[in-house]
């Protein structure tokens, strides 16, 4: 299995980095300012598996968020490292009205943009929205894990409008990311399942700040992400 994970932020992706002790593959995306760390892992039957974790890295001194740099880094890996499957893992908002909670990891069933709002007839509607599908084995990993699901919408901004809400309601999205369809978008252009690993840092509707309550959990979430990937990973790996 050749597993490629995309991530953000590097600390969403740095207790995983750790507790594999991978390393980066030093300037492989150049010009690009991708990130790739690669290793190998022995399944249960002794079968090697290839894991490969790329950051979108980062500019002007901070990390690269948003659907844009997901785009590039989802495209270039792809065309490079050839993966079996594309797992987008990283942090999201989500509802308390749905029951969420901080660092509560959830596998995604479905991915959508909630802010690309273009007028038209339905074709240009369905094209906007995006509605990518997930991974079939889905369903089976997020019950082998126990894990709850959800939909995931995505978004160019880490606020929400009311229209974004608007859109977000009419469609029953649950988990609310930055990366989540983009990287779906071009999974969905090269025929490659796509697998979501979302950690809550932020519960949309709890009144907070947003970015003061995502600043605040994030540590929280990445560990109880790093402690769900450990697991999706065994899972992947002895398929």
């Amino acid at each position: 299995m050749n597993i490629l994970y995309i991530i953000a932020m590097q600390a969403e992706a740095q207790p995983f980095i750790e507790h594999y002790g991978v390393e980066e593959v030093k300037d492989f995306f150049i010009p690009l300012p991708c990130k790739l760390y690669r290793t190998t892992i022995t399944g249960k039957d002794g079968k090697e598996s290839i894991l490969n974790v790329v950051l979108n890295g980062q500019q002007h001194g901070s990390d690269l968020v948003g659907c844009e740099a997901a785009s590039v880094a989802t495209l270039s890996a792809i065309e490079r490292l050839h993966p079996d499957i594309v797992v987008n893992s990283g942090t999201c908002g989500a509802f308390l009205e749905n029951g969420a909670s901080i660092a509560q990891v959830y596998i995604g069933n479905a991915c959508m943009f909630h802010d690309r709002r273009v007028p038209g007839d339905d074709q240009w509607g369905t094209q906007a929205l995006g509605n990518y599908p997930v991974w079939t084995g889905a369903q089976e990993l997020a019950k082998e894990l126990g894990l709850p699901m959800g939909k995931i919408t995505t978004g160019s901004s880490l606020d929400m409008q009311p229209c974004d809400l608007q859109i977000i309601k009419e469609n029953h999205g649950e988990l609310k990311d930055m990366e989540g369809a983009a990287v779906a978008f071009v999974c969905s252009l090269l025929n490659t399942p796509i697998l979501f690993v979302k950690s809550v840092t932020d519960l949309c509707d709890s009144g907070a700040e947003t970015f003061e309550e995502f600043s605040r959990n994030l540590a929280l979430a990445s560990h109880a992400l790093k402690e769900a990937n450990v697991r999706v990973i065994d899972y992947l790996c002895n398929l």
